[in-house]
């Protein structure tokens, strides 16, 4: 698993790079302009308590990689609420929406990328033994860290200038994602013995989940820049 976990590292060095991360850090846009991307989030991160409980969690199981799998599930599959909690701090409850018209943008051509990743991950998911669907949930690890590391600065800004508190954005949720890692995950992991077999779908699965957040990104940046631009003609 060493050899796969060094090629993660390589996809997320370089996902850091995208141009969604540089426009989280362009100074010449307020913190909330930088969040305006938010609600084009919404259909995966809704959907990833779901992933958790009905796609990777398998219960009762003997399988050692499963085990792992099954108690990760458990710290990532209550999150969403937190999600609505900024929503609405964020101030992305539209006055005047009706229900028809949030089912109307939820599954509208703004957020494909959005509906499309989680669908995308649970066949990958489905399609793999369990000791690479460990390497799956890694890559899925280090592209949230690259998002959290971001936005929780933004929330920083945003609590020191308003009071509001955004702990999705934030250093609560940060601080939980980034608690795998310090809780020796990426140590246990490192000590698993793959087949030349798992190393390369192991590898072929991480560059699929990169290459699919990466477009979820592209996604991200255009509703943002779209909704900036809005603003500013209004």
């Amino acid at each position: 698993m060493k050899t796969v976990l060094k090629h993660i590292f390589r996809l997320k060095r370089d996902y850091a790079t995208l141009p969604f991360f540089d426009y989280l850090r362009n100074e010449s846009f307020t913190p909330q302009e930088r969040l305006s991307f938010f609600p084009c989030m919404a259909p995966f991160i809704m959907s990833f308590g779901d992933l958790n409980r009905h796609v990777l969690r398998v219960e009762p199981t003997a399988d050692p990689h499963l085990a792992m799998i099954n108690a990760h599930t458990y710290e990532d599959d209550h999150h969403w609420p937190w999600y609505l909690e900024d929503w609405n701090k964020l101030g992305h409850n539209r006055t005047g929406w009706r229900p028809v018209d949030t089912i109307r943008f939820l599954y509208s051509d703004a957020t494909i990328q959005s509906r499309l990743l989680s669908h995308r991950l649970a066949h990958l998911i489905w399609s793999a033994k369990p000791v690479v669907r460990l390497a799956i949930i890694e890559a899925i690890e280090e592209t949230g860290n690259v998002l959290f590391a971001l936005t929780t600065k933004l929330a920083q800004r945003i609590q020191q200038d308003t009071g509001v508190e955004l702990r999705y954005c934030g250093e609560f949720h940060f601080a939980l994602e980034s608690g795998h890692a310090m809780n020796n995950d990426h140590a246990e992991l490192a000590t698993i013995e793959l087949s030349a077999e798992d190393v390369v779908q192991a590898i072929a699965c991480a560059d699929k989940v990169f290459a699919w957040f990466s477009a979820w990104t592209q996604e991200l940046l255009s509703y943002a820049l779209a909704e900036n631009t809005q603003a500013l003609a209004a």
